[in-house]
């Protein structure tokens, strides 16, 4: 059972969100919250796996909220949902921790599709937001693509304290990943399995105290993993 808690200040967005997600077998909505300080004490309170965060609310707006859940023992996912399409909502949420990002005038089957991929463990980002997230992590527009052949990220590797922890096949992993490759398409490079492919990128979040792909994403361009090309 995956559970649900919502947090949005409008109680008819919550009623429908609630009417939407119940619909689908295996969601539970566990609870409600009217404002951001409200959803900090649930998510403590209630243990919820996915929070459907509003961003612009009183006493407490959803970036504080969520930087405060993200910061905690909390092992939720956070799903940010607004009205505007603004790329300053969508980066403070990613630099809070939220793992997905959604607007409230995407389909019922776009929310319910989101609310699964946060169980997995999984972001959710469309193929143009994680664009726009690389080139502004990354510092410098150009093309999403890595700089660094996977030969010289290995022969790297001994001199960056950040990535002593990992084997060369999660260096590989991670390299991949931040050039925005699927676990299909990442095990089609390396010429392993997708089972294989998910242990790898498992271990990488586990090592680096990432919390899911798109922050992994953000790290390599922040730590100097990788690098846009010029």
């Amino acid at each position: 059972m995956t559970r649900i808690l919502l947090v949005d200040d409008q109680a008819l967005v919550r009623a429908g969100f609630e009417t939407i997600l119940s619909s689908e077998p295996g969601f539970e909505v566990v609870g409600q919250a009217r404002d951001g300080a409200e959803g900090v004490r649930l998510a403590e309170e209630l243990r919820p796996d996915v929070i459907c965060m509003d961003v612009q609310m009183p006493v407490m707006d959803g970036l504080e909220a969520t930087r405060a859940i993200c910061g905690s023992a909390s092992h939720a996912s956070v799903l940010m949902l607004t009205t505007f399409d603004r790329d300053d909502f969508l980066f403070e949420a990613l630099s809070a921790g939220a793992s997905g990002f959604l607007l409230k005038t995407a389909e019922p089957e776009q929310l319910i599709d989101a609310v699964h991929a946060l169980a997995r463990g999984d972001a959710l980002l469309s193929p143009e937001v994680t664009r726009r997230v690389i080139e502004r992590f990354a510092a410098t527009p150009g093309s999403a693509d890595a700089a660094v052949t996977t030969g010289e990220l290995l022969a790297a590797a001994p001199t960056n304290p950040a990535l002593g922890g990992l084997t060369d096949r999660e260096r590989e992993t991670l390299l991949l990943l931040a050039r925005g490759r699927s676990n299909a398409e990442i095990a089609k490079e390396l010429f392993v399995g997708e089972a294989t492919v998910k242990t790898h990128v498992s271990n990488v979040l586990l090592k680096l105290g990432i919390r899911d792909r798109i922050h992994a994403v953000i790290w390599a361009y922040e730590h100097g993993v990788v690098a846009p090309r010029g």
